[in-house]
């Protein structure tokens, strides 16, 4: 096998995590909007954590794709 279809089959499975991720924020948009429904008075605080739940899922996507294009790019 040579170089080339050793780093494409390292780089698929380097974004594995983002099947999870995906999950993961359809898990969590989900809650919110269950939570908010049921609790309409607690919007903010409920947001602000849903935001920042959101943020650190989405740091996991980026770099899970920066670790990918290394692998394809670098020599």
């Amino acid at each position: 096998m040579d170089i080339a279809s050793v780093k494409l089959i390292a780089a698929g499975i380097a974004v594995l995590p983002l099947f999870g991720v995906g999950l993961g924020l359809g898990k969590l948009f989900a809650s919110l909007i269950e939570s908010i429904s049921r609790n309409p008075s607690a919007k903010g605080d409920l947001t602000s954590t849903g935001i920042l739940s959101f943020a650190l899922l989405e740091s996991i996507a980026l770099l899970a794709f920066v670790v990918a294009m290394i692998i394809l790019f670098a020599v």
